[in-house]
């Protein structure tokens, strides 16, 4: 699925552009990044960005390139992926809407450290990035704004690192599959897979064979699957086998 740089032939940031040249008026007030900004403010933002739609595959910017804008995702999913020298390539993160990639790049004008790939047909806000910085350098409450969602990015990132150290991959899987139940009083639960094992595998820290051996080792606490359908029997002994965390720590998802 994930071809090496140099041999993308639908790029959109920067090569083949496939933007809808839409309206983003309306689109940034309720775009959780700037949901707290004055309405003045939103103008300004809409003043520097515009609505792109992209087909399933299709990169919007690439590993190793100067970053041109801030993608915040209104539908669809993206996978980002970094590459090694060797070629051997690994899904991050799966970004789903209403989050955004990559700021941290954006932001200090460095190189994209993954490549970002439509998982299916998106559709997102792409802010300029120079605009982006010159504008928060005029207006601290956007610079709080994006200072802030780096905080909980550097969070996740950590709550990664915690989850790999302190977890078995079973008890990340219970987490993440505990993560997806609705009602949090339910003692059973029944639904589907956002998307492929290899992807719920990059998401949770390890290998497809790990993965399947974490579901076989989940059967004994009540997880049943087939195909991308997920039937939780027994909640309450799954959350004894993986120790999801408390209200105020670190989500599970």
């Amino acid at each position: 699925m994930f071809r090496q740089p140099g041999q993308e032939s639908n790029i959109i940031n920067g090569k083949q552009d496939s933007s809808a040249h839409e309206s983003v008026a309306g689109l940034i007030a309720d775009l959780p990044l700037f949901a707290d900004l004055e309405p003045s403010l939103h103008r300004q933002i809409e003043g520097i960005s515009r609505l792109l739609t992209a087909a399933e595959d299709a990169v919007l910017s690439l590993q190793g390139e100067m970053p041109r804008y801030l993608h915040i995702l209104l539908d669809g999913q993206v996978a980002l992926t970094s590459t090694m020298a060797d070629g051997t390539t690994a899904v991050i993160l799966v970004v789903h809407p209403g989050e955004h990639f990559i700021l941290p790049s954006v932001l200090a004008g460095l190189p994209y450290l993954m490549t970002a790939r439509a998982l299916m047909a998106v559709r997102a806000v792409a802010v300029d990035g120079v605009a982006l910085r010159q504008l928060a350098e005029r207006e601290p409450l956007l610079a709080s704004a994006l200072l802030r969602s780096m905080s909980y990015e550097f969070r996740g990132m950590v709550q990664q690192v915690r989850d790999l150290k302190l977890r078995t991959a079973a008890q990340r899987l219970g987490c993440y599959l505990l993560a997806r139940v609705q009602d949090a009083e339910a003692r059973k639960a029944d639904f589907r897979l956002p998307f492929e094992k290899a992807l719920l595998a990059a998401q949770i820290g390890c290998g497809q064979e790990t993965l399947s051996r974490a579901f076989a080792a989940l059967r004994r606490h009540g997880v049943e699957t087939h195909g991308s359908r997920v039937i939780l029997h027994d909640i309450p002994r799954l959350r004894l086998l993986a120790i999801p965390d408390g209200p105020g720590e670190f989500s599970p998802a």
